[in-house]
């Protein structure tokens, strides 16, 4: 007899498949473009346009950022993604204490309009599409980008991309929050309403499954927390006075792949069926775009190894491969050095060719779904689907996805089956060839990046400049509109942009928010 062997979220896999036993229900599919989508959003999929190739960078001063983007797009990336620093994550301006040792070190730092006019600086924003890695100060760093493409002369009509603007998840896998979680539903649900009458091409959110992935969690636990999260904001939305086809078609998600090449395939299948199957019959979307799952993936960074980091190649390979038979359409390659430290120019370029010769050499865009049928991958599918139903229950069961994650429960099932995955390295009943299978004695050197020690001055040098010479009495009246708004129920954006278009700082506009609605602390 054979031993069992199962999937990274405790699916039985059985030696083989059949018909028989796995029989393929048609009205499960459906076609590509058609409800459930299970098949993929667009009918034609890859045939008629291929994913985007959007490379996440950033790293140091807009300068530096500004001068990656640009060799990014020589070297063929259809899209932006910018990675920011944790100070401007967590609403801090460069020369606050708590930023010290942090500006630019894991992305970069984004101060006021002045740093955001360098970032993107030459790079016609009316043709690139910019995704961005933000979440508590999302909306600041979307009017500032705003902001820039319209000193640019870009109509509103052509400003298109993405603000992350995932609170919830931050409070169950990253810890980038600010404030407590009902005033940070408020600013995402203010963003949406925000973008439907200004900005109707941006996205204007991409929930996350990815971090709860790379923290440790089953691709079963990042299909069900992503769509409880999603529901919870459509709920908050609705809430909000929004109609629901005014606003979902520009939802968007972000999910993981991982090293379990099939199970990831079907957990983006089920994904997105599942989601169509909640727009339609809990929320009553009555728009084909509402029901879609549009999803950006990253290749896992939790996977990345720092022994053996040429391997790395090899993983985002097969990672970006089931990101694409998936039906992805958007997708990060994470550089084979990025274990150690922030990727080199020419990691990130392997990275990115990786991706071209999938899209180009592999055959893998001339039809959709390619796997579709297959009984091992319907079954899969299947599987992945009604396992985070049950998930979705337990959750609804506990008062909805914000009771979910405010008490901390996710967060405990996360790491509950993170520590399930550590104890398989280390004990090796999960291999990971370079760390406990086909050891090597020694590896050789990989180049990498050393951080510029002058930029944290520079930067502060730059912001205080910005500070000493912008209209003072201007930031002072706009910062008092904005406490206005705050403490009663005008949209927050607008205030917000008019002291940003002033030069105040993103701490500033940040603090404004900290003095009426307090910050997190987690119990």
């Amino acid at each position: 007899m054979t031993e069992k062997r199962s999937t990274d979220s405790e699916i039985e896999i059985e030696p083989f498949y059949t018909g028989v036993d796995h029989p393929v229900e048609e009205n499960k599919l459906g076609g590509p473009g058609k409800y459930p989508f299970t098949r993929g959003v667009y009918p034609g999929m890859y045939r008629d346009r291929l994913w985007t190739m959007r490379q996440y960078a950033g790293f140091g001063s807009a300068e530096e950022t500004n001068e990656r983007f640009k060799y990014l797009l020589k070297a063929g990336q259809t899209g932006l993604s910018v990675a920011f620093d944790l100070p401007t994550q967590m609403g801090y301006d460069s020369d606050h204490p708590k930023a010290q040792a942090e500006v630019g070190r894991v992305g970069v730092a984004i101060d006021s309009l002045a740093d955001m006019e360098l970032l993107f600086d030459g790079i016609p924003l009316d043709e690139a599409s910019t995704s961005m890695t933000i979440n508590s100060t999302a909306a600041i760093l979307l009017l500032l980008y705003e902001l820039v493409a319209e000193k640019q002369g870009v109509p509103k009509e052509k400003i298109s991309g993405t603000t992350q603007n995932d609170i919830l998840k931050e409070y169950t896998a990253r810890g980038t929050y600010i404030y407590p979680p009902k005033p940070s539903m408020r600013i995402v649900t203010d963003l949406f309403a925000y973008c439907k009458d200004n900005l109707p091409r941006w996205n204007t959110i991409s929930i996350s499954g990815y971090h709860m992935r790379e923290a440790g969690c089953t691709a079963v636990q990042e299909v069900a927390f992503t769509i409880a999260d999603g529901i919870a904001y459509v709920d908050a939305a609705i809430e909000a006075g929004l109609e629901v086809d005014d606003f979902a078609p520009r939802l968007s998600f972000f999910f993981a792949c991982h090293m379990n090449f099939f199970e990831e395939v079907a957990k983006f299948r089920a994904a997105r069926r599942l989601w169509a199957q909640v727009m339609k019959e809990r929320f009553g979307a009555k728009d084909p775009k509402s029901l879609m799952l549009r999803f950006h993936t990253q290749t896992g960074g939790a996977t990345l190894t720092a022994q053996q980091p040429e391997n790395n190649i090899v993983r985002t390979a097969l990672e970006a491969l089931a990101a694409a038979l998936g039906g992805t359409q958007s997708l990060h390659t994470n550089s084979f050095d990025e274990a150690l430290a922030l990727p080199s120019e020419k990691a990130a370029t392997i990275a990115l060719r990786t991706q071209q010769v999938i899209a180009h050499e592999s055959g893998i865009g001339d039809t959709a779904d390619p796997l579709g049928g297959a009984w091992f991958i319907e079954s899969l599918t299947d599987e992945i689907q009604a396992r985070a139903e049950d998930y979705l229950t337990r959750i609804d069961e506990m008062g909805g996805g914000v009771e979910a994650v405010s008490s901390g429960w996710m967060k405990s099932e996360i790491e509950e089956a993170a520590y399930r995955i550590a104890q398989g390295i280390e004990n090796g009943t999960r291999p990971v060839v370079g760390v406990n299978r086909f050891v090597s004695d020694s590896d050789e050197p990989v180049e990498i990046i050393d951080m510029d020690p002058d930029l944290a001055r520079r930067q502060v040098e730059r912001t205080q400049k910005v500070r000493s010479e912008r209209d003072q009495a201007r930031v002072d009246a706009a910062l008092k509109d904005l406490e206005k708004a705050a403490r009663g129920t005008d949209n927050l954006l607008y205030p917000m942009r008019e002291a940003l278009v002033a030069y105040t700082t993103l701490g500033e506009v940040s603090d404004v928010l900290r003095n009426v609605y307090g910050e997190f602390e987690p119990s």
